[in-house]
């Protein structure tokens, strides 16, 4: 008797830990315990999975045109629009995105970056616009990119690991002889290098050294002889420095630097020995993020990161002067370049309630006037109404330390559904860690927003990048678990709200987001009602052994290095796989199989170790996609299977 009630309760357990498990997306797809999605949800969501940008990717040579990076199919390809509101020409048409587009100085040809099912080991592509024809320029094996034209067109620097698949190097190439690519940089320690410019006479190139979020300095780097030489910053000061390009003369280059304060500044060096940094943006309290200057070196433009939002000014080269463009709508400025005759300065804006299209602005004569801002690209919206798209407060919450006597304040941006409340919510953690949740168009917080009634808040807990060099210093190492006390402040913050319901509350992140929802899990699962974690990192030390070699030490400045026994103690302490006690709370886990980043281990060891502690876990694992879901038939169905998990676990409906 006492067997056969042995064999009885074995055969429970099995039960309890089995998985029904299925395919998808014509067998692209594996999913395990996921229920199917109803067609009624399908249908329901189609408007919102509808949307669509057109982000400016450069002008053409004749300045009379301008590519844009778009999608009509499943994925992102280069099309070409010749005047405001006109039709989008599609110049690719590959299964697999687009990746960065650089042009030719001098004729049409544009050189872009491609990978195979999201491994990011992306190749370099030529591409003649006039025929859509195309040729590899790389070795089909290594990892390319930041390519960068010199002035006369006939050569491109950029970097690759083809040299042992682990370095980071800068080679130099002449695009019609590929075969006979030039090494000129081979990238001493785990440091990520990259090319920024040419001299305006093709013999140096100024180069990037970057070590961490916090850690970045400047070389130049001698064409003929492959000598380099330190320019801005070292490995012993804790400083960012970037280089953006060399002044028309060739005599000094423009740069970004932290050195001197909190946030970095727009800056000028010259070359000589005993050159002096002249800091031209010192007064602005805030980081410049972005710089562009015209092919005669006449104009000069650049946008400041402000509390999330961008803003743009035109700069003077030849005083250093500087002015504010107020006709830009508030809003997030992506790429941005000069047309060749300088007449003109494109962008990509994206605002709460516009995706990313491209937009022109016609500049005046003077180096600092700007005339109308004229749209050039109008993305469609699935039919949605974007004008009633929810726009975000700025919000900033009391976490649980101190700055000068009073609490440390995190900013978060609040989008709320019309009506009182109190209104369940979803809490969207950015990645990186040092990356930054700006208040961009989304029409998946919308779609939250009108099918589920719920706020989404999207916090910049410490780590995030856009608030001074401290700031973003504050998670490092031994702090990493601070950063998880911030969503445990606002958890305390939502608490206060009348219309915010601090009994629905769900977490969503991806990728360093995917850590802090798990560890969210492990800490509050008492407070909240639903996780789900998109490519995340599950345990910290497997994930610094697995991810790709030419990543392992960039991250290891960052979360520490697993090597060292008494950071490897720490780093297992605080990995949430060893804490699956403490989960009680319903989870859904997402992962693409060929991610480089966050290997699938960490999403299939956690899922594991779940659902070996007895919990039911929903798992999505695209088998044809990487650090996330570029193909649209999977972005859709993860959209779908994220509305059902959050009408069961978070609204209560099924």
């Amino acid at each position: 008797m006492r067997v056969i009630v042995a064999i009885a309760l074995l055969s429970l357990v099995h039960q309890a830990l089995a998985f029904e498990s299925r395919t998808a997306n014509d067998g692209n797809v594996l999913l395990e315990d996921v229920p199917e999605v109803p067609q009624s949800l399908v249908d329901l969501l189609n408007r919102y999975s509808n949307v669509r940008d057109a982000s400016f990717l450069d002008f053409a040579a004749n300045g009379e045109s301008v590519f844009v990076r778009t999608r009509f199919g499943e994925v992102a390809q280069i099309h070409r629009v010749d005047m405001p509101g006109g039709a989008r020409h599609q110049l690719t048409f590959f299964d697999e995105p687009i990746g960065e587009v650089t042009s030719h100085p001098k004729s049409e040809e544009l050189i872009f970056a491609m990978d195979a099912g999201g491994s990011e080991f992306s190749q370099l592509f030529a591409l003649d616009p006039a025929d859509g024809s195309y040729r590899m320029l790389t070795d089909g094996e290594s990892r390319n990119g930041a390519v960068i034209f010199d002035q006369s067109g006939k050569h491109i620097a950029y970097q690759s690991t083809r040299r042992n698949g682990a370095a980071n190097d800068i080679w130099v190439m002449d695009p019609d002889s590929p075969e006979a690519a030039r090494l000129v940089l081979p990238a001493p320690g785990g440091a990520w290098w990259g090319p920024t410019d040419f001299s305006p006479d093709g013999k140096s190139l100024l180069v990037i050294k970057y070590v961490s979020s916090t850690q970045s300095s400047i070389y130049l780097v001698d064409l003929e002889s492959t000598e380099s030489q330190l320019l801005v910053g070292d490995d012993k000061t804790q400083s960012r420095n970037f280089p953006l390009a060399f002044a028309p003369n060739g005599r000094g280059f423009y740069f970004l630097t932290d050195a001197g304060g909190e946030f970095t500044t727009l800056s000028y060096r010259g070359l000589d020995a005993d050159a002096v940094t002249i800091e031209i943006t010192s007064d602005l309290n805030w980081d410049v993020s972005g710089f562009a200057l015209s092919e005669d070196g006449q104009r000069g433009a650049f946008t400041t990161n402000e509390d999330g939002m961008s803003q743009l000014y035109l700069f003077d080269p030849a005083n250093r002067d500087y002015q504010k463009v107020s006709s830009i709508p508030v809003g997030i400025i992506g790429e941005f370049a000069f047309s060749p005759d300088a007449d003109r300065l494109a962008m990509s804006l994206n605002t709460p309630q516009t995706p990313s299209d491209t937009f022109v602005l016609a500049l005046g004569d003077a180096p600092l006037d700007s005339g109308e801002l004229t749209r050039w690209t109008f993305s469609e919206t699935g039919g949605l109404d974007s004008s009633k798209f929810a726009v975000p407060d700025l919000v900033h919450y009391p976490t649980f330390d101190q700055v000068d006597g009073a609490a440390r304040k995190i900013p978060a941006f609040v989008y709320r559904p019309q009506g009182d409340g109190p209104h369940p919510v979803i809490i969207r953690i950015h990645g990186g860690p040092e990356g930054q949740a700006r208040p961009s168009f989304s029409s998946t917080y919308q779609m939250w927003i009108d099918e589920l009634g719920a706020a989404v808040v999207v916090p910049n807990v410490r780590g995030s990048a856009g608030y001074g060099k401290t700031y973003v210093a504050l998670d490092n190492g031994y702090q990493r678990e601070d950063s998880v006390k911030d969503i445990g402040a606002l958890l305390d913050w939502i608490a206060t709200q009348p219309n915010l319901d601090a009994n629905r509350v769900a977490v969503y992140g991806g990728s360093y987001g995917g850590y802090m929802v798990l560890a969210c899990a492990v800490h509050y699962s008492d407070r909240i009602n639903a996780v789900v974690d998109i490519v995340g990192i599950s345990n910290f030390v497997t994930f610094l052994e697995n991810t790709q070699s030419y990543r392992q030490d960039l991250r290891r400045v960052e979360y520490g290095d697993e090597r060292d026994p008494a950071m490897r103690k720490h780093l297992e302490a605080i990995s949430p796989n060893n804490h699956v006690d403490k989960m009680n709370v319903p989870m859904f886990v997402a992962q693409g199989q060929n991610d480089p980043r966050v290997p699938v281990t960490e999403s299939e060891q956690i899922v594991a170790a779940l659902r070996d502690n007895g919990q039911s876990v929903w798992y999505m694992n695209a088998l044809n996609e990487g650090h996330g879901f570029r193909k649209k038939e999977n972005r859709d169905l993860y959209t779908q299977i994220v509305m059902m998990f959050f009408q069961k676990h978070l609204i209560g409906s099924n």
